[in-house]
This record gives structure tokens, C-alpha cells and sequence, in this order.
């Protein structure tokens, strides 16, 4: 395997100038979620140019097949998100976005690219590898209920059925031409949050006459916290955080009602359950005990990710022989959510972090914000090391 190992170092950096093309013209024309009409088109443009069939899924998605020598022994998924969010781009760049107040600026446009770029490896060294490589090109990430929940539903994991499946997101804290490799639990569930507290308004001056929802709200905001620090187990990561509350009154007004937004994360099904549960149940109690009422509703999101150890272990070690030990680090737990989740929960899973930072270039801002950018150097290190850890894995049936 040390001589193709070599020939795809080689192929992925003469292709480099290409994935960075794609990339820069994905990031120009970014789309919302459920909204990747041209990107679609994109994409499939991109494989039937290389020769690769495609299919259509989820509406905006994209489904490729690489098929190498006794391509039925065994396959492996790859998946890239496409979608980009509803923020303003105050980057000054050549490629900057031409959609207004549509950005890149989670990386989905690095992901596409860097996936591109793995097919077109992977198609010019087919004859090397046996098995199938299943292309996964996802819409609606950022967006519930997830792309991938729906990429699943139309039957992304049959027809042929995965193995396992591999994916990668950007991190802006990994310097570019680094990647990073977590086992087990990675990322949290992340389920909203909507209250509405309920009570009598009235002057504030004679709150006697009052049910005072913000009294109400309040008391819940604060008892709802209990939930996480004496019904959890300590040993698992937990948050609950409240970004939003409305109480439309007055210096001397109390209004009748009281809104409030907030998410929960978690890294145990069980505990997710039980803890929403146990949320609702209070929220109620404290309103009803107040003589108010509370209405609270969860809009469901991304369960807890988890990559499946022994094929994380393969894929890290796969990736030391690519790039080298000292370009592979050990991941933390990182309490964001990712739709990629819902493939963990039916497929062996190994989801991984592809380093974009550059503090010497000032490449250094978090993304979801309006100045996200990348160092390109990753899309010389991210197209070829997926498809290098695509063939080892194939090469295990």
C-alpha cells in the first residue's frame, strides 16, 4: 500500500489548485439550507465530468458511486454538507459571497470541495482498491431537522449499504495541515427550547392584582438550572443555556405574558430524554404553583454523536501513516451539535477535524461569524487523506 499511499499524496497536491477552485467558487455562491438548488447542479456537473454517476436525494442532495475491482466486497460513505448560513460576509476577499446576507461560514463549502477533490482521487485510482466508495453530498446541516435526517429516510444508507462512514468538518483551533480524531461521544444532542409563561398583567404599582410572569419565568429559569447540576450524572457533559426572554411591559407595566428561548445538550440519549422530561414537568409545576400556566414546547434536533472507537482508532492510525504523528492530534469534547450524528446512530461512524487555522495570516475567527475564512493549505491535506483513509478501510473486509 506505501506506493499508493505516495501516488495519492502526489494526485492530491497536483489537484490542489482545483479543490481551492471549487472551493472559492462554492463560497461565492453560497445557499440556505434545503435552498442548494445551484450547488446541486454544481456537484453533479463536477462528478459527470469525472465520469461518476450521480443520483439526486433529499430534494438539493447529491449521491455518488465509485466502484473499484469486486466492488460488492465492501463500502465506505463519505458525506459533505453544502448548505451556508443566513449571515453577512465583512470579508474582503476575491471570492467573497455575492449572495447577500448568505455566508460559508461553517466551512460546508471547504467540506464540498474537499470531497470533490476525494472523488477525483479516488475515480483516477479505482483500478488500485477493491469495494465501493458511496459519495454523500448532503443539504441542510445547519438546519432541523438535518439533511442527514432526511438523507436517511430516502435511503442514503441502502443500495449499497455502508460499512461505515466517514466525515470531516473544519476547526479553527487545529492549524491548517492538522487534523483531529476523538473516540466514542464527540458532540452533543442539541434540542430548542420555547416557553411561554402566562399570568395576569396589570400596573406594577399594585402587582396584588397581578400573576407576574416575569416573576414566574424566573423562578423557573433559575430551578430549571437544578436539573442539570442534581439530576444529571456527573459524569456526563450537559448544558442548558436561555439566550432569549421577552417580557413586552413597561417601568410600570406588567405584561401578561413571558417568552423564553434557550437549548439543551446532551451526550446521552437516555439523559436527554429524562432531562426534557423533567424540564417540562417543572416549568408547569413552578407556573401552576404561582397560579400562572406554562406552555413548553421542544422542537427536537440532533441526537449526540459518537464515533464508533475501533474504526476512529483505524482512521487515526491510517491518518499518522498519511500525514505523520505529529499532524494528527487527540480531540476534546465539544458540546456543538452536527447533523452528522444521525449517521452514527445507524452506521459505524468516524467523524474528524480538519485544521484551517493560521495565526501568522490572521486566519483566526470562529466560524458562524461574518470574517470566517480558511487557510487553503488544508485543501491540500483534506481530499487526499480521505481518500486514503477510504481504501484502508476497504482494504479490512
Amino acid at each position: 500500500m506505501s506506493s499508493l499511499l505516495k501516488k495519492i499524496q502526489e494526485l492530491a497536491e497536483q489537484q490542489a489548485h482545483a479543490n481551492i477552485a471549487a472551493r472559492r467558487h462554492l463560497h461565492s455562491h453560497p445557499e440556505l439550507s434545503f435552498h442548494e438548488f445551484e450547488t446541486q447542479v454544481y456537484v453533479e456537473k463536477q462528478l459527470h465530468e469525472l465520469g461518476i454517476p450521480t443520483q439526486r436525494i433529499a430534494n438539493t442532495g447529491v449521491i455518488a458511486i465509485i466502484e473499484g475491482k469486486n466492488p460488492h466486497k465492501k463500502v465506505v460513505a463519505l458525506r459533505a454538507d453544502m448548505d451556508a448560513l443566513p449571515i453577512q460576509e465583512t470579508n474582503d476577499v476575491p471570492y467573497k459571497s455575492q449572495n447577500p446576507g448568505v455566508m460559508h461560514a461553517c466551512g460546508h463549502d471547504v467540506h464540498t470541495s474537499s470531497l470533490l477533490g476525494t472523488a477525483r482521487i479516488l475515480q483516477s485510482v479505482k483500478e488500485e482498491f477493491e469495494g465501493t466508495i458511496k459519495l454523500l453530498f448532503q443539504p441542510a446541516e445547519e438546519k432541523a431537522p438535518g439533511g442527514a435526517s432526511i438523507m436517511i429516510q430516502e435511503g442514503a444508507l441502502q443500495n449499497p449499504s455502508p460499512a461505515g462512514i466517514l466525515g470531516q468538518h473544519v476547526a479553527t483551533n487545529i492549524p491548517a495541515g492538522k487534523v483531529g480524531f476523538r473516540e466514542g461521544m464527540y458532540m452533543a444532542s442539541a434540542d430548542e427550547l420555547y416557553l411561554t409563561v402566562k399570568g395576569k398583567g396589570g400596573h406594577g404599582a399594585m402587582p396584588d392584582q397581578c400573576i407576574d410572569p416575569i416573576l414566574i419565568a424566573s423562578h423557573i429559569i433559575i430551578a430549571m438550572q437544578q436539573i442539570i447540576s442534581r439530576n444529571k450524572n456527573p459524569r456526563l457533559p450537559s448544558v442548558l443555556s436561555f439566550g432569549k426572554f421577552i417580557a413586552e411591559g413597561a417601568t410600570n407595566v406588567i405584561p401578561n405574558e413571558v417568552k423564553i428561548e434557550g437549548t439543551f445538550r446532551a451526550m446521552d440519549e437516555e439523559w436527554r430524554a429524562d432531562g426534557l422530561a423533567k424540564m417540562k414537568k417543572l416549568a408547569e409545576g413552578i407556573a401552576e404553583s404561582m397560579g400562572g400556566s406554562c406552555d413548553f414546547f421542544v422542537l427536537k434536533g440532533y441526537p449526540f454523536l459518537k464515533n464508533n472507537p475501533e474504526l476512529t482508532r483505524r482512521m487515526k492510525e491510517a491518518a499518522i501513516a498519511y500525514m505523520g504523528a505529529d499532524n494528527v492530534i487527540d480531540l476534546d469534547i465539544w458540546m456543538a451539535a452536527e447533523d452528522f450524528a444521525f449517521y452514527t446512530h445507524h452506521v459505524d461512524a468516524c467523524f474528524y477535524r480538519l485544521g484551517t487555522r493560521n495565526d501568522d495570516k490572521g486566519i483566526v475567527n470562529g466560524v458562524h461569524t461574518p470574517n470566517f475564512n480558511i487557510d487553503e493549505k488544508a485543501l491540500h491535506v483534506g481530499p487526499g487523506l480521505m481518500a486514503w483513509l477510504a481504501i484502508q478501510e476497504l482494504s479490512l473486509a
